[in-house]
C-alpha cells in the first residue's frame, strides 16, 4: 500500500462522513417532524404523514437516488451527486426514524400528559417540557442502530460516482488488483466509524436518561467499568443491580 492509496482512502472516508452527517441531520428533522405529525389529533395530518412514511419506507433508497440524480434534470433541476445522495438517504431513513419517534412519544405514560394538562400547560409546553424529555431517552438505542444503517447506506452513493469510501476502494482495486487487502481495509474503516458513533450515542443516551433522573450503568458499554449497585441509581437499588 502506497501513500497515494492511503490518501485516496482518507479522502473517501472524509466524503463518507460528510454524506453521513448531512443525511443524518435531514433524517432527524424528517423523523421528528413526521413522527410528531403521526400523533396529531387531526386526522388529515395523521393521514398525510402516514402516506409519507409508507411511500418512503416502501421504496428503494437507491432507486430514489437514481431518480433524483438522473430523472430530476428532466424537470429542470440538476443536483450534484452528494446532495442527491443526501436527499435520498435523509428522506428514506427519516421515514424509518419517524416510527421510532411516534412509538416513543406514544409510550409516555398518560398520567404524565394529564398532569401537564392539570398544570395548564399549552400543547407546545407539554411537548417540550414533559413528553420529549421522557421520550428522547427511549429513542436513543433505535436511533443508534438507524445511524449505523445510514453509515452503511452511504456506500450506495458510489453508484453515482461520488468519491466516497467504497468508490475510492473500487478505484484502488482497479489500479492494484489487490481486492482482499483493499476491501479488508475499508471494512475496518467502516467498523471504526461505526464504533465511534456507537460510543457517542451511548454517551448521549446516558445524558438524556440522567436529565430525567434515570441512571444508566456504565458497565453496559464496551471498555467501561461497571459501577457498584449503590452507585447505579434508584432503579438498580430496587432490583439489586439485576436487569
Amino acid at each position: 500500500m502506497t501513500g497515494a492509496l492511503w490518501q485516496l482512502f482518507f479522502e473517501g472516508l472524509w466524503i463518507t462522513i460528510q454524506l453521513m452527517v448531512y443525511s443524518a441531520a435531514l433524517a432527524a428533522a424528517v423523523a421528528f417532524g413526521i413522527g410528531l405529525a403521526r400523533t396529531s389529533r387531526f386526522w388529515i395530518v395523521r393521514f398525510l404523514s402516514g402516506v409519507y412514511v409508507e411511500f418512503f419506507r416502501g421504496t428503494s433508497a437507491l432507486v430514489l437516488m437514481f431518480w433524483l440524480f438522473f430523472a430530476l434534470p428532466l424537470l429542470g433541476w440538476q443536483l450534484v451527486g452528494i446532495w442527491a445522495g443526501t436527499l435520498a438517504l435523509g428522506l428514506s431513513y427519516g421515514a424509518y426514524g419517524s416510527e421510532i419517534v411516534r412509538g416513543a412519544v406514544q409510550a409516555v405514560a398518560p398520567a404524565q400528559r394529564e398532569a401537564a394538562i392539570a398544570l395548564s400547560f399549552t400543547p407546545w409546553q407539554r411537548l417540550r417540557k414533559v413528553i420529549l424529555p421522557q421520550a428522547v431517552p427511549e429513542m436513543m438505542p433505535p436511533f443508534n442502530n438507524l445511524l449505523i444503517e445510514l453509515l452503511k447506506g452511504t456506500a450506495l452513493a458510489s453508484l453515482l460516482s461520488i468519491g466516497e469510501l467504497t468508490f475510492q476502494a473500487k478505484l484502488a482495486r482497479l489500479s492494484t488488483g489487490q481486492s482482499a487487502q483493499i476491501y479488508g481495509i475499508i471494512l475496518v474503516l467502516y467498523f471504526a466509524v461505526a464504533f465511534v458513533m456507537t460510543r457517542i450515542m451511548r454517551v448521549l443516551e446516558r445524558r438524556a436518561k440522567a436529565s430525567v433522573g434515570r441512571a444508566v450503568p456504565k458497565g453496559e458499554g464496551w471498555f467501561s467499568r461497571k459501577l457498584p449497585v449503590e452507585k447505579q441509581g434508584p432503579e438498580a437499588l430496587a432490583t439489586g443491580g439485576k436487569p
